[in-house]
């Protein structure tokens, strides 16, 4: 199935200047170790599905002592993950694939823990992704994600403004409704955490540095039509986050 990239270079280049090299959703190392917490990743082996250009993977394989597969759907992000890879010296514990919108390309019980942060943020078709992840884990594994959510109203103005200046595929649901699913899918142990407050004031701190420490930076990388665009984006991303109208959460499920 062709898929049409979403994240261009500049976008990247974006992203990691604001959430650090390699990393393509907030959080940083931080995330990774909250996405782990309590699952035992050292020498497990670890599938991060949106993996982008490989930051986390990168950490779980450094400080976690895991062994990681990234796939994702962009191939100019698997590109530019293994080739990084290779520099760091980590091709030997990560590696990354290319995949299709559609079943996992591995067999049952080939992982230990499953990591997302954003996919299923992006993905229509949760429950089938879900269903695939439970599949994919080994009898006791993981699947911990974090995601950006919706609240339970209408989109406002607000939102859909948001959303055109990102111009990014969503399909935001209820903290509530990932626990609904993960439970649907057959996971056991399932909990939901809402992080809303905690990115609530890091998009303030981020959108204060890029209009701020940031902004010549942004304009040499990214040309000044470009910048102005992400300083609008990340003003209309604080309004929704603030408003409370886009939400953060985690969830984790264990297969039987």
């Amino acid at each position: 199935m062709d898929h049409d990239n979403e994240y261009h270079d500049n976008m990247v280049t974006m992203l990691e200047l604001i959430w650090g090299k390699g990393y393509m959703a907030p959080g940083g190392a931080g995330n990774v170790a909250k996405l782990l917490e309590g699952t035992s990743p050292r020498g497990r082996h670890i599938l991060d599905i949106g993996c982008g250009i490989g930051g986390p993977a990168f950490e779980m394989a450094r400080t976690h002592g895991a062994e990681v597969t990234g796939v994702d759907l962009e191939a100019p992000l698997i590109a530019r993950a293994t080739s990084d890879a290779r520099e760091l010296g980590l091709h030997g514990q990560c590696r990354f694939e290319t995949v299709d919108i559609g079943p996992l390309p591995f067999a049952d019980g080939s992982f230990d823990i499953i990591v997302t942060s954003g996919a299923l943020t992006q993905t229509n078709d949760k429950a089938s992704l879900l269903e695939e992840c439970m599949r994919a884990l080994k009898p006791g594994g993981y699947l911990s994600s974090y995601e950006w959510m919706r609240s339970g109203r209408e989109y406002s103005d607000d939102m859909h403004y948001w959303f055109k200046m990102e111009g990014l595929t969503y399909a935001l649901e209820q903290l509530g409704d990932y626990e609904a699913k993960f439970m649907h899918a057959g996971f056991e142990n399932v909990s939901a955490t809402d992080a809303s407050d905690w990115y609530r004031a890091e998009a303030r701190r981020e959108y204060a540095l890029i209009k701020g420490e940031l902004y010549e930076s942004m304009v040499r990388l990214l040309g000044q039509k470009d910048a102005d665009h992400f300083v609008e984006d990340w003003r209309a991303m604080v309004v929704v986050i603030e408003s409370g109208e886009m939400r953060q959460g985690y969830c984790r499920g264990q297969k039987p």
